[in-house]
Formats: C-alpha cells, structure tokens, sequence
C-alpha cells in the first residue's frame, strides 16, 4: 500500500470536497480517500500495482478541479500494507445502544480500520489488516463485549489482495444453503420467542384480574400472585436479565438494564410487602412486574417479525437462483450445487429450468425468460453465441451453456451484494441519532436515579400519597413507594431501540423495494442525495435513444419497388462495417429478405458512402454530393431529405446504373417509455435537459419527441467536456443528475449530485455511478427519484416520532405521581408505550412495501 498527497485547487465548498473524495474512491486500486477543505489538500492511500499518482490527477481534473502532486506523506509503522472487509452475523443485539458498543468495540481492536453495525440487519462490515488480525480475533472482540458474531462467509485472511471496491470484498455472497441454514435458525428463535411469549400472556391475565378485581377478598391472595409473577419476571424476562448481566460484566448498559432494572426493582418491592409488609407496607405491583414485561416482550416479538420482514427483497432474490447445474463431463450428464459450477464447464438448461450460471449458448435454440432482470414480459430469442443470464428461465428448448461467469461474479450475484451493501450502510441522516443512542441509557440511568431521590425527598416533606390513600395515610414508607414507582416507570418508558431503527429500517425496505423494481441504489449517502435533485441531465445516445442505429424509413422514387430498393441496398452494405450499413443489413434481414451473396465489388467512399457492384448494377448508396459528383440528379428528392434530416434521421440516396431510385433513412431511435420518462419528470417539478454530441438539428428532432425544451438542449459537446456541462448547471444553484451508460460518461456521472448508470451500459459507467438502472428503462429514473424522496420522507418521520417519543414520555414519567389516572399504573402504560415504539417506526418503514401502487410513482 502506498499513500500520495495532492494540493487541490478550485475547491469552494464543502460539497466540492465531496466531491473530489467521492471520485478519487472510485477509481480502481485506490483504498481510501481523504480531501480536507480547509488544507485544500488530499490524501490517497491506493495499490501501486492497480493505480499511480497519474490517474488519479486525471481523475481530479475530470471532476472539475485541479490536483497538484506534492511529496507522499510518510508512512507509519503501524500503518497498513493490506486491507480487507468480511461482514458478521451479529447476534444479541437489543437496541441502538448494543450496534453503538460493537460498533466501537471492534474499531479499538488492533488491525481494524473501520466498522458499521446495522442493528436492523444484525450485521456489522468490518475493514481490516490481515497481517494484524483475523477473522477468529474479530468473533473473539465481539464475544468479549457481550455479544456473538458468525463470518457470513469464511474465506483464509490472504494479505496482499486489497479490497479496492465493495465488488472485491474478501467475503463474497454466501451459498444459498447458508442462507437457508440462518433463516431457519431465525425461524427457530421466532418461534421461541412465541412461546415464551404465550407463557408471559396466560401468567400475566390471572395477575392483572386479580390484582383489578380480588385485591384484598381472600387470604393469601399475594402469595398466589407471587407464584405467578415468578414464572413471568424469571424466565420470560430472562431475555432481558441476561442481556443486562452482560453489559454490567463489561461496565456498560442498554435497554436490557433499563427493563431488568424497572421489572426487578417492582418484583423485590411486592417480594418485601409480601414477607414483610411492616416494611413497605402491604402493597405489592406484581401486575406491574408481569406486565413490564410481557409488554415489552410483546413488543420485542412483534419487532423480530417486522424486521424480518424488511428484507423480503434479499429473500426473493436469493429465491431466484437455481439450486443445481446439469454439468456435462465425456459425455455423461453430472448433477451439481451451484456453487461447484467453474467457469469453462458445458452445462445442459431442459425446457422450463432456470439458467444455473451466467453463460452463453453453444448448441440449441430456445426463448428465454429474462422479466427478472430486464423486467420484460416478452420472452428472448437464444441461439448459438448468444449470451445468458442466470437465474432467468429457458421456456422451450434444450440448450447446452458454457459457464462464463460463476458465484458472486455473476449478474443476480451482483445485484444481491449491491443491495444488501445499500441496505446495510448508514445516511447522513443517522449520525445525531448514533451519537445520542451511544449515551442514551446512561444519561436514562441517571434521569431515573434522580427521579428516586426528588420523589423521596417530595414525599417525605409534603407526602405524596398512592392511589386508594388520602394524604393522611401518607407515610415514610409510601414516600420511599412513591419515589421507586415513578423510577420504574422513567426506566421503562425510555426506549433507544426506536432511535436506532428508524434510519436503517427505512433504508433496508427502501433499497429491498428498488431492487425490486430493478433500481439498485448504492446506500444511504446516495439516497439522501438524489432526492433533492431538482435538474436531471439524459445523455442522448443509449439513455434516450437505444444507442444503436436501426432503419426507419424507405421511399422508392422509381418503378422499382420498397422491397427491391431494399434488398439491392442491402446486398451492396453487406461488404461495409459501418454502423449505418449493419442498420441497412439488419432491417432488410427483420422484412424477411434473404440475403444469399456479397457485392461483386465494393468502394467505401469515406464521408460520402459507397460504390459497389450487385447482380451485374451498379450502385451509389450515400450523400447528394455523392451521386452529383457521378452526374445524377437529385433535385427530386430534395423535399424528402430535408424532411428525414428536420426529423434527426441521416438519409442516404440509391442510384442503380445511373439513376436515382430510392432514399433510405436510418436514425438512432428512441427508446420506448423515453418520452413518458420524460413527461415523469416534469411532473416531479424537475427540469429535464439533454445532452449530445450531435449536431444541433438532429438534437433538437430527439428533444422535441420526447418533450424536452430547446433552451435545455446541450448539442455538439465533446465526450471530455460533458462534466464541464454538468458543473455549469451546478454553478447555476441546480443539484444536477446525470444519466448515461458509456465509458465517457464515467467523469460527468462521478462530478454529478447524483449519477445514474443505464443497467445496460458499460461496467465503468455503473461502477461511477449512484444508482444502477438493471433495465436500462427511462421510466426508473423518475421512481428512482420519488423512491428516494419517500425513503428520506420515511426517515424523517421516524426520526421524529423517536425523538419526539422520548422527550414527551420521560417527563411524563417523572412527572406520573402527580398525574390521578398514572400514579400506581405509571410503570404499566410506560411499558406499553415502550412496546410499541419501535414497532411504530418498524411499522411506518414497512409502509414503502406500498410504494409504486400510489401516483406519486
């Protein structure tokens, strides 16, 4: 590993510090990245054997600034000379206080560099120096703190490969059989957490009644709670004992402590008044014990549920892929996990089975069913050479494959680990929320001790009484009551859980759903980004247009007729290799012409067309100054061409021995939904410009096709200056996105707000890139944009309704003696409302499920 410092110039904001970051990652063998925008000044740590201080000079430039090499910082000792990233099954994990600790846990161990625990996901990715480090040590840090963690994937720690994008990651996606293996186990812990939530229900009922309806109406009536209540606090809330013996091993505390703790202290105080009412007094709060905590377990079980639910789109994902290959070994058919599939192998596909790997077709013909990656209905041609995807179903015939590409290499593959890094990254947005979860239950702990000491101290100067007490009863010992009572209830009521889903929980559905929607958004950061894009700039050729020239207009001008016209053109454009004769070829081949021979003789006449021999005539197919030059005249077909060109289309002349007989026109064609996409976008209020390398006659055909305004087309803009384009519209005040699926495009999608890569481009647009488009459909960019809107919009609810719940809730805990229908129930009502705080924020992120069923898509 090497490091390389550049002063940057050109820098004014913090957003262009970003920026400049943002690119300098992206490039392939760059490791990390650090712009510092008061120094102006970057540091790069990269591999020297992928990259050098060259490229990434090019790189600043093509984002729009200037790098200046300055001499490379030196190296610590300690520093790393390799890095990698695996990713930890996390198990124990109760609230945001638990991912917080982990979290830092892991980062003070020797040899990591960085770590992120999502606690909806139950997941943490960690970076590290395999030469200081390894996966044993890092499930040993996570044993040490309390809980228990499990690689995804065990692969042996190799130093020397550096991880340089989440593409290369140590730990590729798990066998499906691992993922079975997990989920089951989920299941099992699903279900028993249902029972023990069933014994919590039938204890507790008989608690409650008792306690409402028979208090005092027959001897020995707290004995028989006891024996009740003992059940629910040992065993049911031995969930939460545990949890809180883990953390008090460690010095630390989460919700655990603050349910152990409110639950306890009201089963030892009914324990005390049962056995020695002399000393508290014969009131007892078993009701209040079993109802802390079958509430909040309630409320735990409920919360297990919905979150497995939030990752319903990984599921049907992984759901997709075949479990066996038929391989072809000598001759004999072999039946083998996909995962044992090696690239080179042949395999056989039968009618009806899914395509194992990604591959092509070496013998057979079939139509194949591409709908989950493309999201077309209609059914693919496949014939010898063609290439497959797999995971996509053969319908109709038998095909032999050669496995190109295997394991985490592969497209569905990719777009799993595309979307479980999305869903298992962190926005902007989260920060407060992790800085306050880190301290929430301390500063809880101490609300809570103060809360004991102010009402203790209340009581026994003015006496505070309990319900079913007048203000004479009052004593020391219901003063001490009093104080405890409204302690649980501040303990109880207290909930970090809510604060550390409501970020992750939304981006998990948000992402799941977009993958779904074949829209793959690389995490939070992007999320929160593209949705306040307000300009969205489409690269023409390949994002509104197909990118590829077809035939879209024959005018026969003589007594020849379109289909001999065509078929003559066609013949004399087989011998060129020219993008406008394979258009010429492949529309003659789509009318159903037969094609049987070459020209006889063929000139390419650069600029102008061609001269060519077929069947004994000769031909001119090309420019009017073509056919002048040979003395034919044009004039005829003057209207028509100027026409086919106001339209955008190249036109080109026919001349058979002589004489002009036809115009043929070939165009660059929109893509189906462009238009549509389009008319989205400007009912989102956002403004929609396009840009091309093309003449402006020919841009403004396309825009005015697709409903783009004149004034917002960028035309004849060469390939290096398209990021110069988008930071003009920056300088403007826009936040710009931009849309392309070209190599060239790779600078402008890195220096946009938001860069959007059409699925069917290039690797190096899509790696660029903030969104992945897998269809590569117009239509997605607009529910890209509103997804992310309704995403952010979800956050900032639960955010809020977290927060809000807290800073209402706490008080009207310390406050609940003074409060007639609280008082006695305070810890009761606290522990409901706690149970249903995260299921509220789980709940409201669950409702994106719905998005694209609503008109705002």
């Amino acid at each position: 590993m090497s490091q390389a410092a550049f002063a940057i110039e050109g820098m004014t904001c913090a957003s262009c510090s970003m920026r400049v970051e943002k690119g300098l990652k992206k490039i392939p063998g760059v490791i990390d990245a650090q712009v510092n925008l008061a120094t102006e000044k970057a540091t790069v740590t990269y591999d020297p054997e992928l990259t050098g201080v060259e490229p990434m000079v090019q790189k600043v430039e093509a984002v729009g600034y200037k790098a200046i090499p300055l001499a490379a910082p030196a190296i610590s000792p300690s520093a790393s000379e390799h890095k990698m990233q695996t990713t930890l099954a996390l198990e124990g994990m109760t609230c945001a206080s638990c991912a917080m600790r982990i979290e830092k846990g892991l980062k003070k161990a020797s040899g990591v560099m960085d770590a992120q625990v999502n606690l909806a996901t139950e997941r943490g990715v960690v970076t590290y120096d395999p030469t200081q480090t390894n996966l044993d040590a890092l499930v040993q840090k996570v044993e040490a703190i309390g809980y228990k963690a499990e690689p995804l994937e065990r692969t042996p720690d190799k130093p020397g490969v550096p991880t340089s994008s989440p593409a290369h990651q140590e730990i590729k996606h798990p066998p499906s059989g691992q993922e079975d293996e997990r989920a089951q186990k989920k299941q099992a812990e699903l279900r028993r957490k249902r029972n023990l939530l069933i014994l919590g229900i039938v204890l507790s009922l008989p608690v409650v009644i008792l306690s409402m309806f028979f208090m005092g109406r027959f001897a020995g009536e707290n004995m028989l709670l006891l024996v009740l209540t003992t059940p629910v606090w040992a065993l049911v809330g031995w969930e939460f004992h545990r949890g809180a013996l883990k953390t008090l091993r460690h010095g630390s505390a989460n919700m655990d402590t603050l349910v152990s703790l409110g639950s306890t202290a009201s089963y030892l105080l009914s324990v005390v008044a049962t056995f020695f009412p002399q000393l508290v007094g014969g009131m007892t709060f078993y009701d209040t014990t079993a109802l802390i905590i079958t509430l909040i377990f309630l409320g735990k079980y409920l919360e297990a549920r919905a979150k497995g639910q939030t990752n319903d789109a990984i599921k049907k994902l992984i759901g997709l892929q075949a479990r066996t290959a038929h391989v072809l070994r000598d001759g004999h058919e072999i039946d083998l996990p996909i995962e044992q599939v090696q690239a080179g192998w042949t395999l056989l596909v039968r009618p009806g089975e899914k395509i194992p790997v990604d591959g092509e077709v070496v013998s057979g013909r079939s139509s194949v069913d591409e709908s989950m990656i493309t999201g077309e209905s209609i059914p693919v041609e496949k014939g010898v050479g063609d290439a497959l995807v797999g995971a996509t179903v053969n319908q109709q015939g038998l095909l032999q494959m050669r496995a190109t590409k295997v394991g985490a290499d592969t497209v569905l593959a990719h777009i799993i680990r595309m979307v479980e890094q999305a869903q298992g990254s962190k926005a902007p947005i989260q920060r407060l929320a992790d800085t306050i979860s880190s301290i929430f239950v301390p500063i809880v702990l101490i609300i809570a001790a103060l809360t004991f000491l102010a009402w203790a101290i209340v009581g026994h100067t003015i006496g505070i009484p309990m319900v079913g007490m007048s203000m004479m009863d009052t004593s020391s010992s219901n003063a001490w009551i009093t104080a405890i009572v409204a302690a649980v209830a501040v303990l109880v009521v207290a909930c970090p859980c809510a604060l550390g889903l409501a970020t992750p929980t939304a981006i998990m559905v948000g992402t799941g759903k977009g993958a779904e929607q074949g829209i793959l958004i690389k995490g939070g950061e992007s999320l929160e980004r593209i949705q306040a894009v307000r300009a969205v700039l489409l690269d023409k050729t390949g994002t509104i247009t197909k990118g590829k020239p077809e035939l879209t207009d024959l005018l026969p001008l003589s007594d020849l007729s379109e289909q001999e016209v065509l078929h003559l053109a066609a013949l004399a454009e087989q011998g060129s290799e020219h993008p406008l004769a394979a258009a010429i070829v492949e529309g003659a081949r789509n009318r159903g012409l037969a094609l049987s021979h070459y020209p006889e003789h063929i000139t390419a006449l650069a600029g102008r067309g061609l001269q060519a021999m077929v069947e004994g005539r000769a031909l001119l197919i090309g420019t009017r100054s073509l056919l002048g030059g040979q003395g034919i005249e044009t004039s005829g077909a003057e209207e028509h061409l100027t026409q086919l060109e106001a339209q955008g289309k190249t036109a080109m002349l026919i001349a058979v021995d002589g004489r002009l007989v036809g115009i043929v026109a070939v165009a660059d064609t929109i893509k189906v939904g462009s238009q549509e996409a389009v008319a989205r976008l400007h009912a989102q209020g956002r403004q929609v410009w396009m840009i091309t390398g093309d003449n402006r006659r020919t841009a403004l055909a396309i825009a005015e096709n697709v409903g783009i305004p004149a004034e917002h087309v960028l035309a004849e803009v060469l390939p290096g200056d398209k990021a110069t384009q988008v930071k003009r519209l920056q300088e403007q005040g826009m936040l710009v996105a931009f849309a392309g699926d070209g190599i060239n495009d790779a600078p402008a999608l890195v220096h946009a707000d938001a860069g959007i890569a059409m699925g069917t481009g290039t690797d190096v647009a899509m790696e660029a890139s903030d969104i992945t488009l897998v269809k590569g459909n117009l239509k997605s960019i607009a529910t890209a944009l509103a997804l992310s809107q309704a995403t952010l919009r979800t956050i900032k609810q639960n955010l809020f309704w977290a927060f809000a719940y807290n800073v209402i809730l706490i008080p009207t805990a310390i406050l609940s003696p003074l409060i007639p229908f609280l008082k006695e129930q305070a810890p009761i009502f606290a522990a409901a409302a706690m149970a249903l705080s995260s299921v509220t924020v789980i709940s409201n992120s669950l409702r994106l499920r719905r998005f694209g069923r609503s008109r705002e898509v």
